[in-house]
């Protein structure tokens, strides 16, 4: 069964694909897998190689580049999700590769599924200091979709390889000094540089509108800044800082 799912997957285009045992994923931060299928026994991890337009020095090039990879991956994870059911008759559940998400202030920018330590239990990559997943061949240029599943699957062999080069060029060419400390991402410094028009700027803008006079307020509702926080809120996060993938030599030559 599970290299008639392998093959199904490969055929669609998807670049590598894992198994893991849904006990083998541990996220300390993200809900237990449980809570999307009560009895959920294991993972289907798709994996995408990004595109080299993703590395562009134009960031709406880069951006455009990891849009079209989030659409086929979200064709390629509900294509999977029903050849599960249609084949096995197997429940399923595909989680969001980015939209939608669960917004709770409580554990603010962590999600409620974690694409990467799925990834990781299926055998996909090792974390690296970026805490980024780095696949043995495509280093941290990929992404993941993971669908959840109640059918019993053989999970994938884990090399236990540490595939990070530990070189701390992701370190130094992280504008907002996010990776500072080991092991740890600073998530607000992070979202402060590669969403500069997120929610903070959307409530800083409006709370300077409130405020302004009616020319400043024109002024502002014309400005670019206006037309960027529009561009963001009709496309999601609108990253505009890619620095961390963009930095790590692990996976150059793998395209």
């Amino acid at each position: 069964m599970e290299q008639a799912i392998r093959d199904f997957i490969l055929d669609l285009g998807v670049d590598d694909v894992g198994f893991a045992r849904a006990g083998d994923y541990n996220s300390p931060k993200s809900d237990p897998v449980a809570k999307f299928l009560p009895d959920a026994k294991a993972i289907v991890v798709l994996a995408f190689r990004a595109l080299s337009s993703c590395e562009s020095p134009s960031w709406s090039a880069a951006l455009n580049g990891y849009m079209d990879l989030a659409a086929f991956a979200r064709s390629a994870s509900y294509r999977t999700a029903r050849f599960l059911e249609s084949r096995y008759g197997a429940k399923v559940v595909s989680m969001p590769h980015t939209f939608p998400f669960e917004i709770r202030y409580d554990r603010r920018a962590v999600a409620e599924f974690s694409q990467r330590h799925a990834a990781v239990a299926a055998g996909l990559g090792s974390f690296g200091r970026h805490n980024l997943v780095i696949h043995p061949r495509f280093g941290t240029r990929v992404k993941f979709a993971s669908i959840v599943t109640d059918l019993e699957l053989a999970p994938s062999p884990r090399s236990g390889e540490d595939y990070c080069l530990h070189c701390g060029l992701c370190v130094q060419n992280c504008p907002s000094g996010a990776l500072d400390e080991a092991g740890r991402t600073d998530v607000m410094k992070c979202m402060k540089h590669s969403q500069p028009y997120g929610l903070g700027a959307d409530i800083a803008f409006w709370t300077e509108v409130a405020g302004g006079a009616p020319a400043e307020q024109q002024a502002l509702l014309r400005s670019e800044r206006y037309a960027r926080l529009r561009l963001s809120a009709h496309l999601g996060n609108q990253y505009m800082c890619f620095n961390c993938l963009k930095s790590c030599p692990v996976g150059v030559g793998g395209r």
